[in-house]
């Protein structure tokens, strides 16, 4: 009876076995994934600057200054774009131009079928320049103790009466950073990171699966001694 379980686990574990087929099978699915994947970035940028040059050179090229005059060559229409939003850029920076970007956005926001468009674009744009309002990242435990959260701090309140300061940390959600919640964590409670702002935006976007080589997190200890604070008083903003 052992050696009959014996010959059934043998033959039981050769079935489990993967002939050379599959094995071939797999090895040429994930060859063939990795470089998909690593060449995916690159393919994605080469296609939308052609795509830009494109139509950027169709909508500038048939242009009466532009048509039969010697700067009439292929991608001329990105560069008259590029100086076109240099142009733009100079005007928002200004106080007048602020004002007028602000009525625009106005009036976009609540034109009907319009507005549904013009919210998505903003919240893209609002996502890809987000990096330049985040002072640093930062880890908290969130939702619950012993998990915690990756965030972004945008900005601190300080109370001189209890010599105590909240960050405020954005958790944003995954892949989709323009939705998220906000934290008012104590200083102490704040997980430092060295990670870098365009690091954990990448990590946000791929949903996890862009990872940088190393990630070190620290929290500054205290001293045990110390009585548990409360965040209660009143906070400053500081700037």
């Amino acid at each position: 009876m052992a050696r009959s379980n014996q010959q059934d686990g043998k033959s039981g574990d050769e079935e489990k076995k993967p002939n050379i087929f599959a094995r071939f099978d797999r090895h040429m699915q994930g060859r063939t994934m990795a470089g998909l994947l690593g060449l995916l970035p690159l393919l994605a940028t080469i296609v939308v600057i052609l795509f830009f040059v494109g139509h950027a050179d169709n909508l500038v090229r048939p242009l009466p200054f532009v048509a039969g005059q010697p700067w009439d060559f292929a991608g001329i229409g990105i560069i008259v774009l590029f100086f076109l939003f240099y142009f733009v850029g100079l005007i928002v920076l200004i106080p007048l131009g602020r004002r007028l970007m602000d009525v625009l956005d106005f009036v976009l926001a609540r034109t009907p079928i319009v507005k549904t468009i013009f919210g998505v674009s903003k919240q893209a744009t609002t996502a890809l320049t987000s990096q330049y309002n985040f002072t640093r990242v930062v880890f908290v435990e969130w939702p619950r103790e012993g998990m915690v959260a990756m965030g972004f701090v945008t900005g601190r309140i300080f109370s001189a009466d209890r010599n105590q300061s909240l960050a405020i940390v954005y958790i944003p959600t995954v892949p989709n950073p323009t939705s998220g919640n906000m934290a008012f964590v104590l200083e102490d409670d704040v997980i430092e990171t060295d990670m870098g702002v365009e690091a954990a935006m990448k990590l946000i976007f791929s949903g996890g699966i862009v990872l940088p080589e190393a990630i070190t997190m620290a929290r500054v200890p205290r001293d045990p001694d110390e009585e548990p604070r409360s965040m209660t008083g009143q906070f400053q903003i500081e700037r």
